[in-house]
């Protein structure tokens, strides 16, 4: 009776390393890249200052909004703005990878040194200074800009023709309005014309008090999986 040969090494350790990657869970790409810009204009004095970088803090560690950032390896980075070619990244991109990685960046976000001060609000060199930030995270499937404001534009390039740019680009824009208390929408109503792209949305924050379950609801439906 015959018996079979081995095959031959080079085989047999083709074989041991398709076992092995088949055995591995496949690796999960970065869904979402966004920006958070956060409005350091005149009209934000140092104690709204401290409210929004709190606020960033506080959302970025509720437990959904860090779930929804890990399950899909969101990349993350943190813009202030004023005026006029007055913008900054002050947190660069990081990839929330687990649980830790979304605190370590939500404390840094909390302690944040602020960028400007009494300066005039230009939306539009906002917009352009971000989209020019996605380049180094090519990878990630959408790219998302999250503007809050607490006022129209008074300044710099016009907020129309970057957001149609943005938008050429592949880019979402979506909006925060910072509003006072009572009834008028006026910043709320600039972003709707203006700032977010076609399929953007904009929510409204009465006073920097709500800013932070404004921001949390509008992180959790930026990084909503589509449905249907």
């Amino acid at each position: 009776m015959s018996r079979r040969s081995a095959p031959p090494p080079s085989l047999r350790a083709a074989a041991l390393a398709l076992a092995v990657l088949a055995g591995l869970a496949p690796v999960r790409a970065c869904e979402t890249a966004l920006v958070l810009a956060v409005d350091v204009s005149g009209s934000i004095d140092r104690g709204e200052y401290v409210l929004q970088q709190q606020g960033i803090a506080r959302a970025l560690s509720d437990g959904a909004v860090a779930d929804a950032l890990v399950t899909g390896q969101v990349a993350l980075t943190v813009v202030h703005w004023s005026g006029a070619g007055q913008q900054a990244v002050v947190l660069p991109w990081r990839r929330m990878l687990s649980r830790a990685e979304v605190s370590r960046y939500a404390a840094a976000a909390a302690e944040a040194p602020r960028a400007f001060d009494g300066s005039d609000t230009a939306p539009g060199d906002l917009i352009g200074f971000a989209a020019g930030l996605f380049e180094a995270v090519a990878d990630c499937g959408r790219r998302v800009i999250d503007i809050s404001g607490d006022g129209p534009q008074n300044a710099g390039g016009s907020t129309a023709q970057a957001s149609a740019a943005a938008h050429r680009a592949g880019i979402i824009i979506n909006g925060l309005a910072i509003e006072d208390m009572g009834a008028s929408t006026p910043t709320t109503q600039f972003y709707r014309r203006h700032v977010i792209t076609p399929g953007g949305f904009v929510m409204t924050a009465r006073g920097l008090g709500d800013y932070e379950p404004t921001l949390r609801a509008k992180i959790l439906r930026e990084l909503a999986r589509p449905t249907g």
